[in-house]
């Protein structure tokens, strides 16, 4: 997992805090000797988790010691154990002033600074305790993680391949080396790595990160294969939705359909698993069951748009359960007011769900919801399209000119924008104008692949989506 690991250096107190001079007296022996014992009983308190008790003894000392490194070093250690994270971070730059060559100090320090979402001070000091011991493994895995933490994959690199060098047992953190290595599209050094700890630890989030890797090399049975291996070591949410998804990204429907449905039933809460077996059985044609599993989804999660992205798709197809999936539309209208798509899907569920010769079809309702829609976002290409029809199928086609003309300056390859637009300029009496736009119909019709291509793309991105939600993942 990529986050920052900070590992706290614990304390080896052998050595006396305060020196003697030459020609110290039995009196400062007595001190010191004192001194020294409530010093250890302090880090035996800090080792057995009493912070309250250590800070105590610790506070103590400090009036008598003030410039004790070891002292402010370990309170501030106790204080970032009580969460107190602004007095540790006193402590602790205190000690990095009193000893600053030392690089634990300054990587404890950058650990609080971290906590306190300090990042680029916390960088500065990890540069500074790698250049001072470039064979730390804390120092360079740490920068590594930071760099990580900040987006900054390619700078995170070198620091985790140094610290993998210096302890290749870390499996933290050759796992986050080989995941740093995925995400910058370099998945030959991320499989040899992989191999590599699952030979010493065979785990399914290896196994799954070994799929991403083979997925993103095209190797699709192979990252198959890796994903079910996770999902049968470890079958988390995570690990069955990214075997199923592989399935649904390559069209392997049945057995995507069936994984996703014994995993929606294991995981009855996780809207992307209902979605999933949505999406999986709207893909195979399966338009009834697809919107049961779709309305599902949005119940489970009323906000997330990409529910209702495939929802509409599906209900587009088959216009079953047409009072149910209204009122979804109608809730994520008034939870979203202001989005775009909510109202244009909210007018397109009501369009569909009333036939024409229904005395309960609200054509101004509907209207209102597409202008709306364009309103809040004048690229929404499909609601411009869908006003320009409304219109026309009013025989209002001066009305329709206008949305088909606007529609198409932002897309120009959609050929139902063109053929209607032809229509409208027939029945405006613009012969020559319609012709060009039937021309133009014909050659994108002959070009057209792309309603596979787009749901394919579609599916994708919801896939993806999830992913990057999940930090562990790419």
């Amino acid at each position: 997992m990529l986050t920052v690991h900070i590992r706290p250096r614990f304390l080896e107190c052998a050595g006396l805090i305060l020196l003697l001079s030459a020609g110290a007296t039995a009196s400062d022996e007595n001190q010191t000797k004192r001194l020294n014992q409530e010093f250890q009983a302090a880090v035996a308190q800090y080792d057995a988790g009493h912070y309250p008790e250590a800070a105590a003894e610790l506070e103590r000392l400090l009036d008598e010691v003030p410039q004790s490194f070891e002292v402010h070093e370990l309170l501030g250690m106790v204080y970032a154990g009580e969460s107190q994270d602004t007095l540790a971070n006193q402590q602790l730059e205190a000690a990095v002033r009193l000893k600053p060559g030392s690089a634990a100090a300054r990587t404890n320090l950058a650990a609080n600074l971290v906590r306190l979402g300090k990042l680029e001070t916390a960088q500065e000091q990890l540069k500074k305790a790698v250049a001072l011991e470039p064979r730390s493994f804390d120092a360079n895995h740490n920068l590594g993680e930071l760099y990580v933490r900040m987006g900054k994959l390619p700078e995170a690199i070198p620091f985790l391949k140094q610290a993998h060098e210096i302890t290749p047992s870390s499996y933290d953190n050759g796992y986050d080396l080989a995941l740093a290595y995925v995400l910058t599209g370099k998945p030959e050094p991320a499989r040899t790595l992989v191999e590599q700890l699952l030979q010493e630890k065979n785990t399914a989030e290896l196994h799954n990160l070994l799929g991403e890797i083979e997925e993103k090399d095209g190797k699709f049975v192979a990252a198959a294969n890796e994903f079910e291996t996770a999902a049968h070591q470890d079958p988390s949410e995570s690990n069955l939705f990214d075997w199923a998804s592989e399935l649904l990204l390559h069209r392997t429907l049945e057995p995507a359909i069936e994984i996703f449905r014994q995993s929606a039933e294991r995981y009855p809460n996780s809207p992307r698993m209902a979605i999933g077996l949505g999406i999986a059985l709207y893909s195979r044609g399966n338009y009834d069951d697809s919107i049961k599993a779709l309305l599902r989804a949005t119940d489970l999660s009323p906000s997330d748009p990409r529910g209702y992205a495939f929802l509409s798709k599906a209900y587009d197809s088959s216009p079953s359960q047409a009072d149910q999936v209204i009122e979804r539309f109608r809730r994520f209208a008034a939870l979203e007011p202001d989005n775009a798509r909510a109202n244009y899907y909210y007018a397109m569920s009501l369009w569909k769900g009333k036939r024409a010769q229904d005395p309960s079809l609200d054509l101004r309702r509907i209207e209102s919801l597409l202008r709306k829609a364009v309103t809040l976002d004048p690229k929404l290409s499909e609601a411009r399209l869908q006003l320009g029809n409304l219109y026309s199928d009013q025989a209002r086609y001066a009305d329709a000119i206008p949305e088909y003309v606007t529609e198409l300056d932002i897309d120009s390859r959609i050929a139902d924008a063109h053929y209607r637009l032809g229509q409208a300029y027939v029945h405006t009496g613009q012969k020559d104008k319609a012709q060009e736009q039937f021309q133009l119909y014909q050659q994108l019709r002959a070009q057209h692949m792309a309603d596979l291509d787009k749901q394919i793309a579609d599916i994708r991105q919801f896939v993806y989506s999830e992913k990057e939600g999940n930090p562990a993942k790419p």
